[in-house]
C-alpha cells in the first residue's frame, strides 16, 4: 500500500523564491547558453534570459518559428471548438499574450505540453511565430497534466493523455510505475485510458470512483506495469459488459433513466459499507463482476431508481 501523501502547510508570506530582482541577476549557465544558440540556429530569437521566481531554474523566454513547434505526441486530441474560441479572441485582440511553454527535442523540434490549442489557433490565423518559454530540462514536457491549464480535462481526456504518456516514457528508462506519479496524477487514468483507446465511448465515469479507492501504481518497471494495466483494463470491461445486461434487464422492466448505469454500478459496489484496510483491485473487481451477473432486475422498485445519483451515460 502506498504512503500517504503528507498534506502541506502553507508556506509564510514572501518566504521562498528570488526577490525580483534577482530573476535576472547572474549569470546562465553553460546548458542554458547552449540552448539560447541552438534556438537562434533555429530561426529563433532569444528575448530574455532569467531565473524562475519560484525554483530558481534557468529558463529562456523566445520567439519561435512556429513550423517548429509541436504539441507533445502523448498529448490529448485537439477540440475544434476551443481552438476556434481562442483564434477568435487572439484575433480580435491583435495580441499573443500567453505564452506557450516549449522544450526542445534532439531534432530541432520544439515540444508543447500545454499549449496545444492555443499552437493551433495561431496557425490558423496565420502567424509566423509563437512566443514560449523554454525549459531546459526535456522531462518537464512529462509533467503535462500538472502544466495543462488552458482548457479543463474531462476525464476521457485526461485517460487518454496519461496512457499515452506512459508508453511513451516506458520506451525511455526502465523506472517502476510508482516513480511517474507525479506525471500520471492516478493509476485509474492509467487503466481508463486503455478502456478508451479500445471504445471512445466508454462510460468511465461510472467507474472512476471506485477505481481511485483501489487502483495503486504498481512498483514493476513501466514497461511490464503496462501489460498488469492491460489485464486490469480488461477487467473493468469485462465488469462493463455484465452492467449493460443489468441495464438491459431493468429496461426490459420498463426503467428509463440516465442514471441506470450509476444505479446498477451502486448496488454492486462491495465498497460502500467497506471499513478497515483498502481491498485489492482484483478482489474487488470481481465481487463487482459477480454481482452484476447475478443482478436481479426483478426485485427493483421505481422509486430506488428515481433517488439513483451518480454520473449519468457520457
Amino acid at each position: 500500500m502506498p504512503p500517504k501523501k503528507k498534506r502541506r502547510k502553507a508556506a509564510e508570506k514572501g518566504s521562498r523564491g528570488l526577490a525580483a530582482l534577482e530573476v535576472a541577476e547572474g549569470s546562465p549557465p553553460s546548458s542554458v547558453e547552449d540552448l539560447a544558440r541552438q534556438i537562434e540556429e533555429d530561426g529563433g530569437a532569444v528575448l530574455a534570459r532569467f531565473r524562475d521566481p519560484l525554483g530558481g531554474h534557468w529558463q529562456l523566454l523566445a520567439a519561435l518559428p512556429i513550423e517548429k513547434v509541436e504539441p507533445t505526441p502523448f498529448q490529448r486530441d485537439l477540440s475544434d471548438v476551443h481552438v476556434k474560441r481562442l483564434g477568435g479572441v487572439i484575433d480580435t485582440l491583435g495580441r499573443f499574450l500567453d505564452p506557450i511553454i516549449a522544450m526542445r527535442s534532439d531534432k530541432g523540434i520544439y515540444w508543447t505540453p500545454n499549449g496545444y490549442h492555443r499552437l493551433s489557433a495561431m496557425k490558423r490565423l496565420g502567424a509566423k511565430a509563437i512566443v514560449a518559454l523554454v525549459v531546459p530540462e526535456p522531462e518537464v514536457a512529462y509533467k503535462i497534466l500538472a502544466l495543462n491549464t488552458e482548457k479543463a480535462h474531462n476525464l476521457r481526456e485526461k485517460s487518454l493523455e496519461v496512457i499515452r504518456m506512459a508508453r511513451d516514457l516506458a520506451t525511455l528508462d526502465k523506472r517502476a510505475e510508482s516513480d511517474y506519479a507525479l506525471e500520471f496524477e492516478e493509476a485509474a487514468f492509467l487503466t481508463l485510458g486503455i478502456c478508451y483507446e479500445k471504445n471512445g465511448r466508454f462510460p468511465g465515469g461510472a467507474y472512476h470512483p471506485v477505481l481511485k479507492r483501489v487502483d495503486d501504481f504498481s512498483f514493476e518497471p513501466l514497461a511490464k506495469a503496462l501489460t498488469i494495466r492491460q489485464s486490469r483494463a480488461e477487467r473493468v470491461t469485462e465488469l462493463e459488459e455484465a452492467v449493460s445486461k443489468a441495464m438491459a434487464a431493468l429496461k426490459e422492466k420498463g426503467f428509463e433513466s440516465p442514471y441506470l448505469r450509476a444505479f446498477v454500478v451502486a448496488r454492486i459496489n462491495p465498497l460502500r459499507f467497506h471499513k478497515g484496510e483498502k481491498p485489492s483491485f482484483d478482489t474487488t473487481l470481481e465481487k463487482m463482476i459477480t454481482s452484476a451477473r447475478k443482478f436481479n432486475a426483478g426485485s427493483v422498485k421505481p422509486d430506488q431508481v428515481a433517488r439513483a445519483a451518480g454520473p449519468p451515460d457520457e
